[in-house]
């Protein structure tokens, strides 16, 4: 890869995923949760660090044993056991309802049922529960069950639009669907491209000082180019080619 010939939209989506593929290494479509746990653990991380959800996570089931005592507590009671995210007087209200529903439509707490349903099916199912918004519904169709969707975050979102993969005033839910057109229907490659660009955005591709003198990207990124100008062989020579564990753990 080198900075003479401008790439495509498309290309430069493509030429990310080679590139953070060996920068970060490929990961395995293997779920790393269940289900449920994805779901709910997805709502409880909104503007919440991983190490408090993962403790509001805990709490609740240890406080209330299992989703039907999280959806039977005392709403002010389950509050208080998810007090580590966000906005837990309005998380634990939202995830009552989001298990109220499920086990109104489906008898039991089960999302299982989602891995023989079309895709589309799954994503409006989802998506029509409270607080349950494209990002949070392809999280856990990808992640549980490998269909071909593409979630972005604020990271994906903030890396595609630098480096020139879609344009500067696209939203994020519009960039679910123009990444994705971009990348082959294959969940090991949409997983993969999602989360090196989360890495990417929280290690590398900082929303304030972005690191471009480490960034791999930065042949074809056009804030690259803006800030620095092209990027000079000198530059590309010096740029690392493989994550280094010495600069920080990778987020989970």
């Amino acid at each position: 890869m080198t900075n003479a010939a401008p790439l495509s939209p498309a290309q430069k989506t493509w030429e990310n995923h080679l590139i953070l593929n060996d920068f970060y290494g490929e990961l395995s479509s293997t779920p790393r949760r269940t289900p449920m746990r994805e779901l709910i653990s997805t709502v409880l991380s909104h503007r919440t660090t991983h190490a408090d959800e993962e403790l509001a996570y805990s709490r609740m089931l240890e406080t209330f044993g299992d989703w039907e005592g999280v959806l039977a507590a005392p709403t002010p009671a389950l509050a208080h056991a998810i007090r580590t995210t966000r906005w837990p007087d309005t998380q634990a209200p939202r995830i009552q309802d989001i298990l109220r529903r499920i086990k109104a439509e489906r008898g039991e707490f089960t999302l299982d049922f989602l891995a023989d349903w079309p895709t589309e099916q799954g994503l409006q199912w989802l998506t029509d529960m409270p607080g349950i918004g494209l990002k949070t519904a392809s999280l856990v169709l990808l992640f549980n069950f490998q269909k071909p969707v593409l979630p972005v975050d604020t990271h994906v979102h903030r890396i595609a639009q630098r480096v020139g993969m879609i344009g500067p005033k696209v939203s994020a839910d519009r960039a679910h669907k123009l990444l994705l057109e971009q990348l082959p229907q294959d969940a090991r490659v949409l997983l993969n491209f999602h989360k090196h660009n989360y890495w990417h955005g929280q290690r590398v591709c900082l929303y304030t000082k972005p690191d471009c003198a480490r960034c791999p990207l930065k042949a074809f990124c056009d804030y690259y180019t803006e800030h620095y100008g092209p990027a000079t062989p000198e530059a590309l020579a010096a740029t690392p080619k493989h994550w280094d564990t010495a600069w920080g753990e990778l987020p989970h």
